[in-house]
C-alpha cells in the first residue's frame, strides 16, 4: 500500500465483506436512500467536496480580504498612533483622528476587496455549475442523475465509460469494467474491476482492490454498479488533494515573483527612511511610524483586488463568447500562452466522420469486413468515439436494417477487452454458431503485427515476407489523402472469456477508410493564432501520413514531424531541442502527449492543450491551460480549466485576446503604481535628509496611496492597444524592477523642484518668512501644512496623469484613448481630491487651501513632467522594445 495518504479504513474493510452484509452495514433499502436518509448520511460521514473546494467560502474570502500583510501594517499603524496620540498623550493634546481614519481606510480597503472577491466567486461558481459532473444514483426507487457533490455514503450508483469515479465505491456488479488509476498510482496500466469479495490479506496495493473503484479513477470501458463507501476528504483522492494540491498554472509563481521585487525594494528603502528621519528629526517613534507608512506606500495595496477584477471581467466576457472559465486564474494562462497543442480529430477536422470504404486486403469492397467491424463497434463499451458512430450509422440505411438485426441476434456478446491507447485496438468475443469469434478492430500497424494470416475471398493464406509492403501499398494512398484507416481481423476461439494472450495469430480481413474533412473555419483560425504569436502544435494518435495531409491543407508547417516511435528513441537532451521545431506529432500514446507538454513547459513555454478524448486527459492535466469542449467525456471536462461550448478554434482565438486584455490591464496597474510609489518614496528619502520636517505625514501618504488605488479599480474596463494583444505577455517581476528604477526617479526630479518652490518661494511668501525665521510654533505649523498640502496635490496629479501616459505605447488621448470609465473616474478623482483641500475633511487630515498662484505652478510643473516622461517613454521602448 502506498505510504500516504491511504484509503479510509471503512473502504478497506468493506472490500472483504459480502454484498448482503454491505447493505446491512449501511442500512441501505433496496429502493435506495430517501432524501432524509441521504441528509442523515451527509451529517454523519460528511459532504462529497474536496478540502480545496470546501474552503472557498464567503468566510474564507472575508478573512483573506481583511487579513494580509498590508492590512496588518495598517492595523499596527493605527495601534501605535492610538497609543501615542491618545493613551500616552496629555488631556489637552489627545487626538483620536489619525487612528480612526487609518481604521476607516483599512475597513474601506477590505470591504471593496471583499465585494469584488465575492463577485468573482459568484461568476466562477456559476460557470463551474454549467460543467459540473453528474452521476446516476438510486434514490426513492428511481434512478436520478444528480451532481456528484450531492453523493453520500451508502448511495447506490451506476458507472459508465468516459466518467470519472465520483467517490470511493464498493462494486456490487460489473460488466467489462476497466479503469485507469493513474491519478492515484501514476501507472498507466488499465485494470479490470469486478464485484468479487476479497480474501483476507489478498490486497497489498491499490491495484489489488479489484472490487473498489477509487475516486478520481477514469472509466475507460464497461459499466458497473456500486455502493459509496467514502466521500470528499475521506477518499484516497481527497487525501492526495489535501496533501499535494498545487496550482498547475504559473499564476502564483508570477505573483510571487512580483511580490519579491517589491519586498527587495522595501528591504532597501525602509531602513534608509527610518534612519534618515530619526537622525534628522530626532523623533525615532515618528520616524518608525513614517517608515511603516513607506512600507504601505511602496506597495500597491489593491493589487489582489485589481487582479481579481481584471480576471473576473475577462472570464465574464469569455462566458458571453461560448467559453466557460472554470478556474479564473486560467485567464493568466491565456494571456501568456505561446504554444497551443491540439488533438486532430474533431478539433482541426469536423465532428462527423464518414465511413467511405470497407474493403478486403486487396482494396475491393468487402461486406464481411464491415459486418465484423459493426459487431465490434456495437458491443464495445469503452468511451464513445466518432469512428464507431460512423460504422453504426450503416444500420440506419432502410434496406440494411434487417441484415444488422439478424447479425446481432446470431452473434451475442460474450466478453471484451476495451480499447486502450497502448494496444490501439479493441477486442470483442461473440458467439458464432458452435464456436466463438474474437473480433479485433484498430490501428493498421498494431493489428497487422498480431496477424499470422490474411483472408481473401473466404480463403486464408499465411502472411509472407512481403505482407507488410502489401498492406502499405493498399492503405498508403488513402492516408495521403487525409483518410483515417482501421484494420479488421478475427480469430476462432473455444472459450467464452478472453485475455491479452488471445490477441495473437489473427486473420486479417480488410480495412475501413474514414473521411475526416478539415473544418472550413480552422485554416482561418490557425492563421489568426499564428498572427497572435501562438504556435499551433498537432498531437495526435493517428497515422503520420493522415496527420500531415490534414495539416498541409490547413496551412500548418509540416517540415518537421515526429512519431511516437521516433520520440521514444530520443535522449532527454535531444527531445528538448527537437520539440522546439516539431509542429506535427503523430502516433502518440497519452503518456507521450503528456511528455511533449512537459518538455515544452520545461523549455520555458506557456502551453495550452485542447482535446476532448480520454487519451488527451494526461496532457490536459499537465498543461498550463487545459481546454476541453462540452461534448467531451466527464473526466476530461472535470480536469480542464476552460470549456468551449463550441468546438471551434475561432472561439479559442477570441479567448486568448480576452485573456491578454485582462493581463495587460493588470500589468498597467502593477508597473505604473509601483513605479509611482517608488518615485514618491525616493523623494521622501531625499526630503527627509534635507527638510526639518516630514514632507508628508504618514496618514497623508497612506491616504494618497489608497485614493489612487481606488481610482485604479476602473482599469479592468480600460481599452488595450492591438499591438499589446498581438503577442504573449509575461507574468513575472523580471521587468518590474527595471520599470520602477527607470520611471520612478523621473517623478522624483519634479518632486524636488516642487519641494524647492514650496520651501523657498510659496510657503515663505504666505507665512511671512522662511521656516527658520518663523518664531512661533503655530506659524511653523502653518508653514508645514502648506508644504505638505502642496506636495500632496502635486503627487496626486502626477500619479493620476501618468496613468494615462504609461497605459499605452502610443500618444495618449490622441492615438490611444482610454475607456470612458477610466477617463471619467480619473477626471472626477482629480477634481474631488483637489477640492478636498478646501474642505473641513481636508483640515482633519492636515491639508489646507492653497493660493491660486500655486495652481499655476502646479499646471506648469505637471506639463513639463508629462513632456519629460513622453520623451523617456520613447527612449525606453527603443531600448527594450516594450512598455508594459
Amino acid at each position: 500500500m502506498q505510504n500516504s495518504p491511504v484509503a479510509h479504513q471503512r473502504v478497506l474493510a468493506c472490500a472483504y465483506i459480502g454484498i448482503d452484509t454491505l447493505y446491512q452495514e449501511f442500512h441501505i433499502p433496496q429502493q435506495g436512500y430517501n432524501e432524509k436518509q441521504a441528509e442523515e448520511s451527509r451529517i454523519k460521514y460528511g459532504k462529497n467536496i474536496l478540502s480545496g473546494r470546501a474552503s472557498d467560502t464567503a468566510l474564507y474570502r472575508l478573512r483573506r480580504a481583511f487579513i494580509n500583510p498590508f492590512t496588518i501594517i495598517l492595523f499596527v499603524l493605527a495601534a501605535v498612533s492610538f497609543l501615542t496620540d491618545v493613551v500616552l498623550a496629555s488631556n489637552f493634546s489627545q487626538n483620536i483622528t489619525t487612528p480612526v481614519i487609518i481604521l476607516c481606510m483599512l475597513l474601506l480597503s477590505g470591504i471593496v476587496r471583499f465585494i469584488q472577491e465575492m463577485r468573482a466567486k459568484r461568476i466562477a461558481d456559476h460557470l463551474t455549475q454549467m460543467v459540473s459532473s453528474t452521476v446516476l444514483v438510486l434514490r426513492n426507487d428511481r434512478w436520478l442523475r444528480i451532481s456528484s457533490e450531492d453523493l453520500v455514503v451508502g448511495d447506490k450508483v451506476r458507472l459508465f465509460a468516459g466518467e470519472r469515479v465520483p467517490a470511493d465505491i464498493r462494486l456490487i456488479w460489473a460488466k467489462d469494467l476497466f479503469v485507469s488509476q493513474s491519478v492515484l498510482t501514476g501507472e498507466s496500466a488499465i485494470l479490470e474491476k469486478n464485484s468479487d469479495t476479497l480474501i483476507c490479506g489478498q490486497a497489498q496495493s491499490y491495484s489489488d482492490y479489484h472490487n473498489i473503484a477509487f475516486m478520481g479513477s477514469s472509466i475507460t470501458g464497461g459499466t458497473g454498479e456500486g455502493i459509496v463507501l467514502a466521500v470528499g476528504k475521506d477518499t484516497v483522492y481527497g487525501g492526495f488533494s489535501a496533501a499535494e494540491a498545487h496550482p498547475k498554472n504559473g499564476f502564483d509563481r508570477g505573483a510571487n515573483s512580483i511580490a519579491w521585487v517589491l519586498i527587495r525594494f522595501m528591504a532597501v528603502l525602509i531602513p534608509i527612511v527610518f534612519v534618515a528621519c530619526g537622525l534628522t528629526k530626532g523623533d525615532w517613534l515618528a520616524a518608525f511610524l513614517f517608515a511603516l507608512s513607506v512600507a504601505v506606500g511602496l506597495t500597491p495595496e489593491m493589487l489582489p483586488m485589481v487582479i481579481n477584477a481584471c480576471l473576473a471581467k475577462g472570464s465574464a466576457a469569455m462566458g458571453k463568447k461560448q467559453t466557460v472559465v472554470k478556474n479564473i486564474n486560467a485567464m493568466q494562462g491565456f494571456g501568456s500562452m505561446d504554444v497551443l497543442c491540439v488533438d486532430k480529430t474533431g478539433t482541426l477536422t469536423g465532428d462527423k466522420i464518414t465511413l467511405e470504404y470497407y474493403m478486403d486486403v486487396l482494396g475491393n469492397e468487402c461486406q464481411y469486413a464491415l459486418d465484423l467491424a459493426y459487431l465490434n463497434s456495437l458491443y464495445h463499451t469503452g468511451v464513445q468515439n466518432h469512428l464507431d458512430d460512423a460504422i453504426l450509422r450503416y444500420r440506419e440505411i432502410p434496406e440494411q436494417k434487417m441484415h444488422y438485426m439478424e447479425l446481432e441476434q446470431q452473434h451475442p456478446k460474450l466478453d471484451e477487452l476495451p480499447f486502450d491507447h497502448e494496444r490501439r485496438f479493441a477486442s470483442i468475443l461473440v458467439r458464432h454458431g458452435e464456436e466463438n469469434l474474437l473480433i479485433i478492430k484498430g490501428s493498421v500497424e498494431e493489428v497487422y503485427q498480431k496477424c499470422s494470416y490474411v483472408e481473401y475471398k473466404s480463403e486464408r493464406h499465411k502472411i509472407d515476407i512481403h505482407g507488410h509492403a502489401s498492406v502499405h501499398a493498399i492503405v498508403y494512398e488513402m492516408l495521403e489523402d487525409g483518410m483515417k484507416v482501421l484494420a479488421v481481423a478475427y480469430k476462432p476461439l473455444r472459450q467464452e472469456t478472453i485475455s491479452p494472450e488471445d490477441e495473437n495469430g489473427l486473420t486479417l480481413v480488410g480495412y475501413l477508410a474514414f473521411f475526416d474533412a478539415p473544418k472550413q473555419s480552422t485554416a482561418d483560425a490557425i492563421a489568426k493564432l499564428q498572427k497572435l504569436h501562438v504556435n499551433v502544435r498537432v498531437l495526435t494518435g493517428d497515422n503520420q501520413d493522415t496527420a500531415v495531409s490534414i495539416c498541409r491543407r490547413l496551412g500548418i508547417d509540416t517540415a518537421h514531424t515526429l512519431t511516437g516511435a521516433e520520440l521514444e528513441r530520443l535522449t532527454d537532451n535531444e527531445i528538448s531541442v527537437k520539440l522546439e521545431h516539431t509542429t506535427v506529432f503523430s502516433h502518440l500514446s497519452p503518456k507521450q502527449k503528456m511528455q511533449v507538454v512537459q518538455t515544452l513547459r520545461a523549455n520555458g513555454h506557456t502551453v495550452g492543450f485542447l482535446g476532448d478524448g480520454m487519451n488527451d486527459l494526461p496532457a490536459i492535466v499537465e498543461s498550463d491551460v487545459g481546454i476541453s469542449v462540452d461534448t467531451a467525456a466527464e473526466t476530461v471536462k472535470e480536469a480542464a480549466d476552460v470549456i468551449l461550448l463550441k468546438k471551434d478554434l475561432n472561439v479559442l482565438e477570441e479567448g486568448i485576446q480576452e485573456g491578454r486584455r485582462a493581463f495587460a490591464n493588470v500589468s498597467k496597474y502593477i508597473k505604473i503604481t509601483a513605479s509611482s510609489n517608488f518615485g514618491n518614496i525616493f523623494s521622501i528619502v531625499i526630503a527627509s535628509v534635507c527638510l526639518p520636517f516630514f514632507p508628508m505625514t504618514a496618514l497623508q501618504l497612506l491616504l494618497l496611496n489608497l485614493l489612487y488605488d481606488i481610482l485604479c479599480l476602473a482599469l479592468p474596463w480600460d481599452q488595450v492597444d492591438e499591438e499589446v494583444c498581438s503577442k504573449p505577455l509575461e507574468w513575472s517581476g523580471k521587468t518590474l524592477g527595471r520599470f520602477m528604477r527607470f520611471f520612478g526617479p523621473i517623478s522624483s526630479i519634479f518632486d524636488i523642484i516642487t519641494f524647492a518652490y514650496l520651501f523657498f518661494v510659496l510657503c515663505p511668501a504666505v507665512c511671512g518668512g522662511t521656516f527658520a525665521s518663523l518664531s512661533g510654533s503655530e506659524e511653523q505649523a502653518r508653514f508645514i501644512v502648506l508644504f505638505q498640502t502642496g506636495w500632496f496635490l502635486e503627487s496626486m496629479w502626477t500619479q493620476i496623469l501618468i496613468l494615462h501616459l504609461l497605459r499605452t505605447q502610443r500618444l495618449p488621448l490622441l492615438q490611444s484613448r482610454p475607456s470612458r470609465p477610466v477617463m471619467l473616474v480619473t477626471l472626477l478623482g482629480t477634481m474631488m481630491f483637489t477640492l478636498l483641500t478646501f474642505t473641513p475633511m481636508g483640515a482633519l487630515i492636515g491639508l489646507t487651501a492653497l493660493p491660486p498662484v500655486y495652481f499655476i505652478f502646479l499646471v506648469a510643473i505637471v506639463l513639463f513632467y508629462l513632456l519629460w516622461v513622453t520623451l523617456a517613454k520613447r527612449w525606453y521602448m527603443r531600448r527594450y522594445h516594450e512598455l508594459l
